[in-house]
Formats: C-alpha cells, structure tokens, sequence
C-alpha cells in the first residue's frame, strides 16, 4: 500500500465536471489500495478574480489582508472535492492549509513553509480517508493566515508528501509533461522523460509554468521525487529528481521565456561603495523580488543600475525606488514593462564551451537584439523585447536540435565532426 500526494491545479478543478472527474481519480487510486492525499488550488481563474476585486479597491492593498482574501479560493474546492468523493460513494475529509498543520514564516503572499504538522492527515488516512488539503496557504506560529505565492500548490504538495514520507507527489496539471520548450508556441517542443532538479530549478525560475521554483527546491532539500503528469490524458509524464548515472547527459534540455518582468533602470547614480547595497536593501526591505541587475561601467563619478523585477511586485519597486533614487540624489529612474526573458538551460553546458557563442549567433541571426545578459553554470539568460520571444524561442530550439531528442556531447549542433561547442 503506496501513500500517494495528488495535486491538481486550477484548470484541473477549473469546473464542478472537472472536480467530478478528479474526484474519480483519487476513488480509483484508493480502491487500487493506495493512500491518497489530494492538494488542490483555486478553481480557474478565482485567484485573478479575487486579485482583480482586491485592486479595484486599492491599487496597493495590505498584504495581509491579501493574504486572508485569496486564501478563501483553495477552501472553495476543498469542500465541493470532498462532496463530489462523498457523492460518489467514499468518505473524505478536507483540511485548509492551517488544519493540516502547514506552518510558514510571516512573509505574506511570498511566505514560505518552516514546517509540516501533518498529525490529523495521517490521522484521516488511517481511517482510510481521502485527506484534501488546500494548497497555496499556511499558517504563521503567530496565527496568521499566509499564502505561498503563485503556483503556491506545488510547494503545498511536496511539503506535504516531504512531511507524510509519501512515496510519490504526482502533480496533475493541464500539460503532459515538462517540455523542451512552451509547446504553445514552439509546435516542436518535445517532452521530457525525466529531468534533474538543477535542471528543473533553473527552468522554473526563468519562466517554465510547469512547477513553482519553490516546490522544485524542497523537492530537491527533502529528497522528493516529483511525477508531472496531466490531468487530462494518460500520458507517462516526466519525472523530477536527482540526477544520477542513468539519466542521459544533455548539453542542452530546454528554452523557457518569461514575459512576466519588468526592467527598471536608475540613471546617473553616484559610484561609491554602498550604493548598490543602499538600493537593494531598500527593495528587499519592500519584499521586492530582483533577478537580473546591471551596473554599467562609471563616467565622470557617476554610473546606471539596471535589474528586472516581475510585474507584480511593480507598484512596491516603484515606490523604492523613487525613495532611492531621492536619497542618493539620482537624476532619473525608469520603467520597461516592454521586456522579456529567454534563456537556455542544461547541466552539460558546465563542460562544453561554446554554448553562449551559438545562443547569441543564433539570436543575431533571427534578428533578436540583446538588451541584458546573465549566466549561472547551467543556464544562459537574454532580456529581449517582448515583441520578439516567439521568434526567439523557435531559433533557439532548432539551432540546439531539441526537437531531434536530447543534445549529447556526440552530436552538438553546429560543432565539427560532433565534437564539443
């Protein structure tokens, strides 16, 4: 007898059909004998629609108070999932984030989870209950009612399963898989069989929908292998672990885009020490989210400081922002919400040199003028004009052959006699 993690995202519960079919779903993996735990989120677009009536009240409302708004979604279809199983003939029991002894700091909409109680769901599953537990929210030790940020339910699953000692956390999405690239817009992007969580970590984190960054990395802390699968085919979907022998070698496993950033530019910023840690304190104090910074090179004592930030933390980088940009007697800032990032990602980059030369060749080629450039050991990221991420996307996944299958070290795009790039 296995105990199984299930999560379903929104589109998956996005109706009562859906949650009907769901609720099927988890009946026949309890009858096959398993343990089940369902995670769900908010149905459809509740969250945006909650996020939306929250902003036509105030354009910058208290994070709290967010917090104890959107987390009512997930309790929605926790309730309607337990009665759907009910009404099929099983029993069920639904928890919110907090019943289930989910416990996270006070950083609210962005919190993260210290810790898993998960005393009364094993309690529900030795009584041979399907146990459905709100993903998305948490508790602080302080009794306040938090939320894990976008795609938040992935990071509920696998603290879930990491906290049950599950022995798999199948998320369930609207996809089949992780891909090669978005296959809504390269109809070539080829899914993966599995992939390692470095691998999965960096796709995540620049713009890859399939898993939140956060579930990835208590994966990866806590040893969780995650199974994605779709909710809506039988496909065998990809599995996320460690990486290990088995796992074939890929110079390059995928192109990911995020159109979901912002760049933001100070301009004429007097170059001393302690500048930058002056302007990056006061956003992080603001709880603002910074990936790419810039500084170019100082002229006459003066300097521009770029970075990129999402969209969504707009209103509180403004108004840092504008504060920093006063104090240390700046003549400007701006605001690019034009912007996106394509990146490449693939731990066998780390040995093949070459990798960047053909990113940008390629980009060249296709037109794609490169506004900002960063790198970690496994991934190349380009911030590019929005207008252009298709053409982007679609240069860079032929020129490394990920439609072909996986890119080995004996068959490099581009290289001669299939040597390294």
């Amino acid at each position: 007898m296995a105990l199984v993690v299930q999560k379903y995202g929104g589109t998956s519960v996005g109706t009562t059909d859906r949650i009907a079919a769901v609720a099927g779903r988890l009946i026949a993996a309890r009858e096959r004998g398993d343990r089940i735990v369902a995670v769900v989120s908010a149905m459809g677009d509740v969250t945006d629609e909650l996020l939306a009536k929250a902003l036509a009240i105030s354009a910058d409302p208290p994070e709290r108070e967010m917090d104890m708004l959107l987390a009512t979604g997930e309790q929605v279809t926790i309730a309607l999932l337990a009665m759907a199983i009910h009404a099929q003939g099983h029993e069920a029991i639904s928890f919110t984030g907090a019943q289930a002894g989910i416990v996270s700091d006070g950083s609210h909409t962005k919190a993260r989870i210290q810790e898993v109680r998960a005393d009364r769901v094993m309690e529900a599953l030795d009584h041979g209950l399907i146990a459905i537990v709100a993903g998305f929210q948490a508790l602080t030790p302080e009794g306040d009612i938090t939320t894990l940020g976008r795609g938040g339910s992935d990071t509920t699953a696998v603290a879930v399963a990491a906290g049950l000692a599950a022995d798999v956390c199948e998320i369930y999405t609207d996809v089949d898989g992780v891909f090669t690239a978005d296959p809504r817009i390269e109809p070539d992007a080829r899914m993966l069989d599995t992939i390692s969580y470095e691998e999965m970590l960096e796709m995540a984190a620049t713009g890859a929908r399939v898993l939140q960054l956060r579930s990835v990395e208590f994966a990866r802390n806590h040893g969780v292998v995650i199974h994605v699968r779709s909710s809506f085919t039988d496909s065998p979907g990809t599995l996320v672990k460690e990486a290990d022998g088995s796992m074939e070698q890929a110079i390059i496993s995928g192109v990911t885009h995020d159109t979901s950033e912002a760049k933001v530019t100070i301009r004429d910023v007097p170059d001393r020490p302690g500048v930058a840690a002056e302007v990056f304190g006061r956003l992080a104090a603001d709880n603002v989210n910074v990936d790419m910074i810039i500084q170019n090179v100082s002229e006459e004592g003066m300097t521009d400081i770029s970075f990129t930030t999402p969209k969504e933390d707009l209103v509180r980088a403004r108004r840092a922002v504008a504060e920093v940009t006063e104090a240390l007697g700046a003549r400007s800032y701006s605001v690019d919400e034009s912007v996106a990032k394509v990146s490449l990602v693939g731990a066998g980059m780390k040995t093949h040199p070459g990798v960047a030369a053909l990113m940008f060749r390629t980009l060249a080629d296709a037109g794609v003028n490169l506004d900002m450039i960063s790198t970690s050991s496994i991934r190349i990221s380009c911030v590019i004009d929005a207008a252009q991420v298709k053409t982007a996307v679609h240069a860079l996944h032929g020129a490394f052959g990920l439609a072909e299958g996986r890119v080995t070290a004996e068959t490099s795009p581009g290289a001669p006699d299939g040597g390294s790039l």
